[in-house]
């Protein structure tokens, strides 16, 4: 529990820099000369080059852990926003963004991957996946609007420095204070066996044997945190855009900060995890996939509203994906599952900005994310996740 503490703790400092940026990234952009298109370019090139990172990120993760990933990605990071404070011009900043894009490819799967380990149980598995979404969540409330305070405050530049060298320091102190977790084969009927985890993992041949549809996760699936990235790289692209949000940087900051506290109020009813992953997931799309149609349509409910309502159905969805797929799998493949977890998101996060910026005078963008979000749920096949039902709730 206490390596799940100090990962939470670093995590939340890490995912607060990257969420500051947010709201600043495409003012930034604007005052460098980019035209709207140019930065849907550019934030989709950052999830592009993501893929390579993924997929390396899946292989060494299960091989070499989770722990000096972390770090180094952090710090790498932290090292290019330094660089980005003092960028000329838009392709400058786009070939920065396409680096940190590489280099941040490998946090999420190693987290995820490290926090699967630590589970006993498939019930403490889930516990574990909505602590991560919960600490990530409580970091994206305050930093948008604090990245905008920030910039209001002392411009791009020193702001852009100030978020660096917090990455930079704490993927330095989470080299020294993360310890590689000993790995839990997590069984079908909820109970754990532990391995000890060193530079190279035991063969698959020692684990306790897994039902063989942990080996057959559907690809269908990934369509859902494809259709979920790919709807928030729009939402991500257009509030900035937004008339209010160009007035004011603090506005901007604010939106993007109900989203998060959306995310936040379910997120923070753990009861939640009780119910199949699967239900979770599916019902979570559906209810995100009719908000974007309201916001399509124009439906009368403020804008703050659907941005709250859109946080709260991100906060069911992202811990359920991510607990399915723990459930579904060994722990010796954890790091390449939560890598193509990854993928997926990142390729949803390249379509979805890039669509945007080139569709948005002819068609509503939300209604694009509407589109993705319903296409995924259709293509789910409920069957192919019965076979694996959830374990009886063990006790902690």
């Amino acid at each position: 529990m206490k390596t799940a503490l100090w990962l939470y703790l670093f995590m939340f400092v890490a995912f607060f820099d990257l969420h500051a940026q947010y709201p600043i990234l495409t003012p930034f952009a604007i005052s460098l000369g980019a035209a709207p298109t140019f930065i849907g370019w550019m934030m989709g090139m950052y999830s592009l080059t993501h893929l390579p990172g993924n997929l390396l990120a899946g292989y060494w993760v299960d091989r070499y852990g989770s722990k000096w990933f972390i770090a180094i990605s952090l710090v790498c990071a932290g090292m290019l926003l330094l660089v980005q404070s003092y960028v000329a011009d838009p392709w400058q900043l786009l070939a920065i963004r396409s680096v940190s894009g590489f280099v941040l490819a490998f946090l999420s799967p190693a987290c995820l991957a490290m926090l699967a380990k630590l589970g006993r149980s498939r019930t403490h598995q889930g516990k574990l996946m909505a602590g991560n979404g919960l600490v990530h969540t409580l970091a994206s409330v305050v930093s948008p609007a604090a990245g905008a305070f920030l910039v209001a405050e002392v411009g791009f530049t020193t702001a852009f420095s100030v978020l660096g060298w917090a990455l930079i320091a704490v993927g330095g102190v989470a080299a020294f204070f993360i310890r590689e977790p000993k790995s839990a084969a997590v069984l079908s009927d909820g109970s754990a066996v532990h391995h000890h985890h060193g530079a190279l993992p035991a063969p698959e041949a020692s684990l306790p044997p897994v039902p063989d549809s942990a080996k057959r996760i559907p690809w269908l699936f990934y369509g859902v945190p494809l259709a979920l990235a790919c709807s928030q790289g729009i939402l991500f692209f257009e509030l900035p855009l937004l008339q209010s949000s160009q007035q004011s940087l603090l506005t901007s900051g604010l939106l993007f900060s109900m989203v998060s506290l959306g995310a936040l109020l379910t997120l923070s009813l753990m009861f939640l995890h009780r119910y199949s992953p699967f239900v979770r997931a599916a019902a979570g799309s559906f209810a995100l996939a009719l908000t974007f149609f309201g916001l399509a349509v124009e439906w009368p409910l403020p804008l703050t509203v659907s941005l709250f309502m859109i946080g709260m159905a991100k906060g069911v969805i992202f811990p359920a994906t991510a607990a399915l797929l723990a459930s579904l799998s060994s722990a010796s493949r954890y790091g390449r599952v939560f890598s193509l977890l990854s993928i997926s998101s990142s390729i949803g996060a390249f379509i979805g900005p890039i669509t945007a910026g080139q569709f948005r005078h002819a068609v509503s963008p939300y209604f694009i994310a509407f589109i993705g979000l319903m296409l995924a749920l259709v293509l789910l096949a409920p069957g192919k996740f019965r076979s694996t039902p959830d374990a009886p709730p063990v006790a902690d």
